[in-house]
């Protein structure tokens, strides 16, 4: 068995928090964190309390330094800087979307790192998803002719995200198309092609806040795609589906269900809600971040993909 590589997580919010909690309970056998960083001081009170946790660095440089592969958990200003120090130092580079505040930033950045066969990837985590997988499997018997994708919140942002609504909640880099839709985005360009906008419009409210409704038509390979977001329509905290053909979906994200004869959707034999298929799907990722280290064939969002969703969720919340 591959020694696991080490990893070094640059933010400790939500997302920084649940990767180190899964690598450390879950997934010994492909990384060991080796260090923190997070200028905030709750930051290194919580990674305290993780039975297990590595040491708070006193500079991201220093957690870079420590470690051969950097996890970037940052708000989305700090991706590219992070990024670009990183794979100088020759360490691979594991980001959260957005690439960048900027499409010229994330573009550049993209053909940096590609010039530079740099090992890259972005953490959406459906390229882990045991329900997607099982889509995958029943998609083979399938033609795909339409897709709609549909995503509702009671507020925005989610109740477990209150905690980062100074910048989430914001127009220049939060709401949820960014958030959330660009998982079904990639998800969709996965499985069907190439995306094109056709037609797009988005609601905000007054000031700087972020987006409360989208409408959208896509293409993907060809397969018209349908797109609705909104807030305030739901009393669920986070309710998504998409749906191929009307033939068979995933629902909150991680239910794949498909019609039966009888009209009613049906689950899959081992489907799981969400928070309990979660560490599943996080310790696919970080398998597949060690064998990205490792120079090895994987799985994992390519710059070029996430490149690809940025573009287009920001056509959407431009138009």
């Amino acid at each position: 068995m591959a020694t696991p590589v080490t990893l070094g997580i640059i933010g400790l919010g939500i997302m920084g928090e649940r990767l180190l909690r899964a690598a450390l309970d879950h997934a010994a056998e492909s990384v060991t964190p080796v260090a923190v960083w997070d200028p905030a001081p709750a930051a290194a009170t919580r990674l305290a309390g993780i039975t297990g946790a590595p040491r708070m660095l006193a500079t991201p440089d220093a957690v870079i330094s420590a470690c051969d592969c950097l996890y970037i958990a940052a708000p989305p200003a700090a991706h590219i800087p992070l990024a670009d120090a990183a794979i100088a130092a020759g360490r691979s580079v594991f980001i959260e979307k957005p690439l960048a505040t900027s499409l010229t930033d994330a573009r550049a950045f993209v053909a940096r790192a590609e010039a530079a066969d740099a090992r890259a990837a972005v953490n959406f985590p459906m390229a882990s998803s045991p329900a997607v997988a099982q889509l995958s499997t029943w998609r083979a018997a399938l033609t795909a002719q339409s897709l709609e994708i549909e995503v509702a919140f009671p507020t925005w942002p989610r109740g477990w995200q209150q905690a980062a609504a100074s910048w989430l909640a914001k127009r220049a880099e939060g709401g949820f198309t960014r958030e959330v839709v660009s998982h079904f985005l990639f998800l969709t360009r996965r499985q069907l092609g190439p995306l094109k906008l056709l037609e797009a419009h988005t609601s905000y409210p007054p000031g700087d806040g972020a987006e409360s409704a989208i409408t959208a038509r896509l293409s993907a390979g060809g397969v018209p795609v349908t797109l609705k977001g909104s807030v305030g329509t739901t009393p669920k905290d986070d309710h998504n589906t998409w749906t191929l053909n009307g033939a068979i979906r995933l629902r909150d994200w991680s239910f794949a269900e498909r019609l039966g004869a009888d009209g009613a959707w049906a689950q899959a034999p081992d489907a799981l809600p969400n928070e309990k298929m979660r560490p599943m799907v996080l310790r696919g990722q970080l398998a597949e971040v060690a064998a990205m280290t490792r120079g090895e064939a994987h799985r994992l969002a390519t710059l070029r993909e996430a490149l690809e969703v940025q573009e287009i969720v920001e056509a959407i919340l431009a138009a």
